[in-house]
């Protein structure tokens, strides 16, 4: 029954990436995209806040399950990440694609990170 759990975070988490990826990135005109960024660096502060939530014992393991594996995994993504930093780095912005890289990376590791004290703070 694990598995439905996945599916059903999976179900609110793919249309909340595609909304929040339209509406943010239609509020900047700039080639970088903001909207895959917001939206992996949001899910990285959930998934941290769920993960730091079960380990304090404030949530169960069920939760982790519909909310990070379901609800964060289709929510962040990877290959759109992967996809348009090549494009940006195709077309020659290879400053936006260095800067999409290095921000992404320490924005969701921060994220995470805060996420997860935040989590501690609550419930720890």
């Amino acid at each position: 029954m694990n598995w439905l759990l996945v599916v059903l975070g999976g179900m609110a988490g793919a249309p909340l990436r595609y909304l929040a990826d339209r509406a943010v990135q239609r509020r900047h005109d700039s080639v970088f995209p903001w909207g895959t960024f917001v939206v992996n660096v949001a899910g990285s502060l959930v998934l941290g806040l769920v993960t730091g939530a079960v380990a304090a014992g404030a949530a169960s393991s069920r939760v982790q399950l519909l909310l990070g594996s379901g609800l964060c995994g289709a929510l962040t993504t990877y290959s759109t990440f992967s996809y348009e930093t090549l494009r940006l780095a195709e077309s020659g912005a290879r400053v936006f694609a260095a800067a999409n890289v290095l921000g992404s990376v320490l924005a969701g590791l921060g994220a995470a990170f805060a996420g997860t004290e935040l989590a501690r703070a609550l419930w720890g």
